[in-house]
């Protein structure tokens, strides 16, 4: 099993006296850790941060082991991103979701290619956080758990669709949801297409309507809560209105 490739650091611990094990996000080799030899030092820490961009050169002995690798950083990595304390947030809870969310070893194109486009609009404020609750809805589907968006479960109707079910993951209409209205999930616009504007609590209700199918399909089979870095990417955009 040696390959050589980009891939993004989603998470970096110690491991003995100098080393790490690094959980990488590779584009055809899927989610991999591996162990780097000298990663503790001052010059590897910088792109052993969540979110960086390197070029892995994987070695491991068969396909089961916990390989070897060495790393080179591709970019300016997460320092692009110091003077924006909410990106790096953004970029923090991203890794970690991915992480805890795709099975090791099992290839996940989509989801890197959605990673990495996620990663380029962090330096955009006005649109990122949009960006990042349909990543989620997007690694929802690639692992199987996509929602339907097309059409009101109950009529059939393409118009007014404003509910989710948070059971089935269908969408409802205004008029066939208002009678269980308080026991559905929030639909926001941009959820149904990229020219819908953002208002007051779409972002808020997008990050409430991913959660809980993160929660619920993903996380909770796992005996696991959803990550801590994204509890704390909601909090600060909470805390930002």
């Amino acid at each position: 099993m040696d390959f050589t490739e980009e891939a993004f650091v989603l998470s970096a611990r110690s491991h003995g006296d100098t080393g790490v094990i690094v959980d990488l996000l590779t584009q055809t080799h899927g989610r991999r850790a591996a162990y780097v030899a000298g990663g503790a030092s001052r010059k590897m820490k910088p792109f052993l941060q969540p979110g960086a961009r390197v070029v892995v050169d994987y070695r491991a002995r068969t396909a089961e082991q916990l390989g070897a690798a060495r790393l080179e950083p591709v970019g300016e990595g997460p320092s692009a991103l110091f003077d924006e304390p909410l990106a790096l947030a953004g970029l923090a809870a991203a890794a970690a979701v991915v992480q805890g969310a795709l099975p090791e070893r099992e290839p996940h194109p989509g989801v890197f290619l959605a990673f990495e486009a996620l990663v380029s609009a962090l330096a955009v404020p006005q649109v990122w956080p949009a960006i990042f609750v349909r990543f989620e809805a997007g690694l929802l589907e690639d692992l199987g758990f996509g929602m339907d968006l097309s059409h009101c479960a109950a009529t059939g109707t393409l118009d007014d669709l404003i509910y989710v079910s948070p059971r089935t993951g269908r969408a409802v209409s205004r008029e066939a949801g208002a009678p269980y209205a308080d026991k559905l999930l929030t639909l926001p616009p941009f959820m149904l297409g990229a020219q819908a504007g953002l208002g007051a609590g779409d972002i808020r209700a997008g990050f409430a309507l991913t959660g809980h199918f993160l929660e619920q399909f993903v996380f909770h089979p796992q005996d696991r809560p959803l990550p801590p870095a994204r509890d704390r990417l909601v909090e600060k955009l909470s805390a930002l209105g």
